[in-house]
Parts: C-alpha cells; structure tokens; sequence
C-alpha cells in the first residue's frame, strides 16, 4: 500500500505542530545583578522565591501576591526542564524553578533590581539558575 502525497503533507503537518509544544523555551531568563545572575521572567525583573512555601505549594496569597506578584503560568505552557506549575488557592496557575514557586516584587523597578532579597527576615531569595 502506498501513502498518498495528501496523507503524507497532513502527517508531516501533524509531526511539525507538535515539535514546538516539546521543545518549549523556559518560561524565564537570566539576568546579572550586583550578587550574580538571577533568573528573570520575560521583562528581566528578578525572580524570587520563598522559604515559606512547601511541596511546591505557595504560601504567599492575597496581599502577599500583591507585594509579590507570582510568574503566571499559562494555560498552553507545559513543564519540563526544572520547570513545574502549580495551582495556586485562587485556582490560577504559577511556574516554580525546582519546585519552588517563582514571584517577581513590587518594589523592583527595573530589570537588575534585588531590592527583595532578603525581605521578611531573610525569607525571600533571589532565584538562581
């Protein structure tokens, strides 16, 4: 049995589309700070973490997540590479580096500020890759 060419274009159609979703970019950067690089969602502002959270769950809802807004999670991105997502309380979606959920803060106001590190005694770190 011979395929024909229209089976062969829609499978190779197929084939192509999926590549992409497998080989997806990290859903953050690096950036350099005065302590070194720092992972960096797509604007460069720093990522944090924070030692409050556990078991990949986040511990800084409401006006916590306002002073510390998490990295958002879409609903097409998928996991891998050191990257999980985890629901939030509020049902939204957040990615978390080695299973700790990543957040940018308020108070930075350009790419390369840490001005969060260090906050609440010394509960909030840098996120480093």
């Amino acid at each position: 049995m011979t395929t024909s060419p229209i089976r062969l274009a829609l499978t190779l159609a197929v084939s192509l589309a999926i590549i992409p979703a497998a080989f997806a970019a990290p859903p953050t950067k690096t950036g350099k700070t005065d302590k070194g690089n720092v992972l960096t969602d797509a604007k460069g502002m720093t990522l944090y973490t924070f030692d409050k959270d556990a078991d990949g769950k986040s511990a800084c809802n409401g006006p916590c997540a306002t002073n510390w807004p998490v990295l958002k999670a879409e609903a097409g991105d998928a996991a891998g590479d050191g990257y999980t997502i985890i629901t939030r309380d509020d049902g939204s979606r957040q990615w978390a580096y080695k299973g700790k959920p990543l957040y940018t803060f308020a108070k930075d106001t350009k790419p390369g500020d840490i001005t969060g590190d260090g906050f609440l005694n010394g509960a909030w770190h840098l996120a480093m890759p």
